[in-house]
């Protein structure tokens, strides 16, 4: 009897154990686990391939389109980095599994220049150049990441990959500032990101249901000159909804986000 007994003690100790863990499972266990999946799926999802190289199909349609007028004036084409043509994925695991934490751990990411090649994005962007395009990446990594993010895209032959063409942030300029730059030298043909600022200050700091009025109202650009990437790990829809306050607890962040879940 004892030797039956001792073991179920154990066994029931252990149950106990496990569901009085579950039960207080941490916000930032929750939070984790919404991360796990959004970062699996941009390593492991053939879907996500699939709808980064149509992204830069359609992108390679719209820039035809542009060369069959043969205007003679100078042109551009504006990309973001993160997310569009470099793949940081490998960060944002580092991040989920504690290993890293922003910003600092971002900016180690940077210096190591390991962001792989968004599907699509190499071959689009020399074919740009090839055909005498402009190319500018207008990124929000500041000042310090710059000669880390010009390795990178040097390691995989991203061309005009230079001091000139990549724009990273300084103090407070946005991205429309450094736009805005480009547009006095040339036509903006195409703007191409993962983040709706990435095409119009106009999307900036808005709460969700803006956002999406903001997306109708401009809606006819998106496929023409706006094209957009999926991005399902981090962006302004995440800070959104979380009133764009990342000091706040997890647990406060849990509670906005659940705020959002619709069950009907």
């Amino acid at each position: 009897m004892k030797k039956i007994l001792i073991p179920l003690i154990v066994i029931s100790m252990i149950i106990f154990i496990f569901v009085a863990k579950n039960k207080q499972l941490p916000e930032k266990e929750l939070i984790n686990e919404a991360q796990l999946y959004s970062v699996l799926w941009h390593q492991t999802a053939a879907e996500y391939h699939a709808l980064s190289y149509q992204a830069y199909n359609l992108a390679t349609l719209r820039l035809n389109e542009d060369i069959a007028r043969n205007q003679d004036h100078p042109k551009a084409v504006i990309v973001d980095v993160d997310e569009t043509v470099l793949n940081n994925s490998a960060y944002n695991a580092r991040e989920m599994l504690g290993l890293a934490s922003y910003p600092q751990g971002f900016y180690d990411w940077i210096a190591e220049a390991e962001g792989s090649v968004i599907p699509g994005a190499l071959e689009f962007l020399k074919y740009a150049d090839d055909n005498g395009y402009e190319i500018f990446y207008i990124t929000n990594r500041n000042i310090r990441g710059k000669e880390g993010t010009i390795r990178n895209l040097l390691k995989y032959d991203f061309p005009q990959a230079d001091t000139v063409h990549v724009l990273c942030k300084e103090e407070n300029n946005s991205k429309q500032n450094r736009r805005e730059m480009v547009a006095e030298n040339y036509e903006i043909v195409l703007l191409i990101g993962d983040n709706l600022i990435d095409f119009s200050e106009v999307f900036k700091n808005r709460p969700v249901a803006e956002r999406f009025e903001m997306v109708e109202k401009f809606k006819t650009e998106f496929g023409k000159k706006f094209i957009m990437l999926p991005n399902s790990m981090h962006g302004e829809w995440l800070k959104a909804l979380i009133d764009y306050d990342r000091s706040q607890s997890d647990e406060i962040k849990l509670k906005k986000m659940l705020n959002y879940l619709r069950t009907e």
